[in-house]
């Protein structure tokens, strides 16, 4: 199973570097950029300067307030610079926050993802020969390429196309993974091992069934969710930052499909309240420690491979694990990240 980790998404660019080095050096096999505060591809360009070895993914840029020539033409540079390490992870977000907050046409996120894929790979084979690959669709058309315009060179012949991922709530975007898509990363929300076995697999069968895939071609990362650390201090650090982390995620209406999964569908309005209150005096009567031990595990890092392979192996092809807060404990989690590559 290979492990990927993430980063705070309020880091600085200037922290960037020294924060990627240090994923590289406790051995995981990528890093994972968001879309927050900061532009994805900037943090995902200063990663990969700073790294020899691992892989850099957007997790996720969102595909619908972009053209998605401009995503090919930064996903081709990157990843022609870094000699292939750099992947291009794409969501689609919430239809409040596409015309809200980024000001932007909101309309039907799985068919007009398909496409946006679809442009995406045809730009990046024009780039890689110098050709024109047409597409035209319902929502996206891709029918001009000057050579001017072209970043093609003689260099790009061999080399291979950027990979293409998608982010993934409901099901018919893990549909469109499925037909479409080099993998499918799940939202921490959806990771759990019934989640993984019972919507998210069947959905990406069903995708790769009618696009005529093999399903394995989509490989399975999964956002997973768990309170962990070296000490029991540590824990218990992390499980107060997880108790506040559930009211955020929980409370936004696509997220709440778990909380009903593990009976507690009750929780859904009183944490959309506390959140639009700020009343997070609250938090510890809603988000007991009860709440918190039916939806995530919680395991000190020597138990950590083990809790992993047994939830999610052979469910996953990879998973998200933090990279420890303390520089100290790197070691600790390196010893991790080895351990479950080798249960597989």
């Amino acid at each position: 199973m290979k492990v990927f980790t993430g980063a705070d998404p309020r880091m600085g660019l200037g922290d960037v570097g020294a924060y990627a080095r240090r994923v590289e050096a406790a051995g995981y096999d990528g890093m994972h950029v968001s879309e927050t505060v900061h532009d994805p591809f900037l943090l995902a360009l200063i990663a990969l300067q700073s790294t020899s070895r691992i892989v850099v993914r957007t997790s996720v840029a969102l595909a619908f307030v972009r053209s998605p020539l401009l995503t090919a033409y930064t996903g081709w540079d990157l990843a022609r610079m870094s000699g292939g390490r750099f992947h291009l992870g794409l969501g689609s977000q919430i239809r409040q926050n596409i015309e809200q907050r980024y000001a932007m046409p909101w309309a039907e996120p799985a068919a007009r993802m398909a496409e946006y894929v679809h442009v995406v790979r045809a730009a990046f084979e024009t780039f890689r020969t110098g050709t024109l690959t047409p597409f035209e669709g319902e929502h996206y058309g891709f029918t001009r390429m000057q050579p001017y315009f072209n970043p093609h060179d003689a260099t790009d012949a061999e080399m291979a196309c950027p990979p293409i991922y998608l982010g993934g709530v409901g099901r018919r975007m893990c549909t469109v993974a499925g037909e479409v898509a080099d993998g499918l990363i799940t939202h921490p929300t959806g990771s759990s091992p019934s989640f993984l076995e019972q919507d998210v697999r069947p959905a990406l069968a069903a995708g790769a069934a009618a696009a005529g895939r093999n399903p394995d071609d989509c490989e399975l990362v999964a956002g997973f969710q768990v309170i962990t650390g070296e000490t029991q201090a540590d824990l218990d650090t992390e499980r107060e930052r997880h108790r506040r982390q559930f009211a955020f995620l929980y409370s936004t209406p696509e997220y709440r499909r778990e909380l009903e999964r593990c009976g507690l569908g009750d929780l859904r309005e009183p944490l959309a309240r506390m959140v639009r209150t700020n009343d997070w005096d609250r938090l510890r009567e809603l988000v007991t420690d009860e709440v918190l031990d039916a939806m995530l595990p919680s395991a000190r890092y020597g138990e950590l491979p083990e809790l992993i392979h047994e939830r999610i192996g052979g469910l996953a092809d990879a998973v998200t694990l933090p990279l420890p807060a303390d520089p100290s404990r790197d070691p600790a989690m390196a010893d991790v990240v080895r351990r479950l590559r080798d249960l597989d």
